[in-house]
């Protein structure tokens, strides 16, 4: 499985790539994986606002569905329109236009909390994504 470095992740399996003050947040190449299929996302609409760790949607899959929890807080300035006719993107390529919102966080210091790709791979190594059987 794929988790590039110049990623930031949360332990609820979402990963997010800074451009400024903007964060893109997508779903794992190690979700998509478990997850199976993608078949629908429940997204945010844009200008919301996200609390870091707070759901903010979900993904619907064959094995189920899925919440997704802001991995940081901020506005919602877009959504990936894309999805809603081709939620299997997520699946396809989960890095790039599988991605999900962006958001424009409202605190950077939230980032701090986040992990490290070689971090991250060391959470999936354990086997299967916290709350799935």
């Amino acid at each position: 499985m794929e988790f590039p470095d110049e990623l930031k992740y949360s332990k609820e399996h979402v990963w997010i790539r800074l451009e400024g003050r903007r964060a893109v947040i997508g779903l794992t190449d190690f979700a998509q994986h478990e997850l199976g299929p993608v078949s629908g996302v429940d997204l945010p609409d844009v200008g919301d606002e996200l609390e870091q760790d707070d759901s903010f949607g979900s993904v619907e899959a064959r094995k189920t569905v899925a919440e997704l929890y802001a991995p940081i807080g901020g506005q919602v300035v877009e959504i990936n329109e894309e999805l809603k006719d081709a939620p299997e993107l997520i699946n396809d390529d989960p890095y790039d236009s599988g991605w999900l919102v962006v958001v424009e966080m409202s605190d950077p210091e939230e980032l701090n909390s986040l992990l490290s790709a070689e971090d991250y791979t060391e959470t999936t190594s354990d086997g299967e994504p916290e709350g799935e059987e």
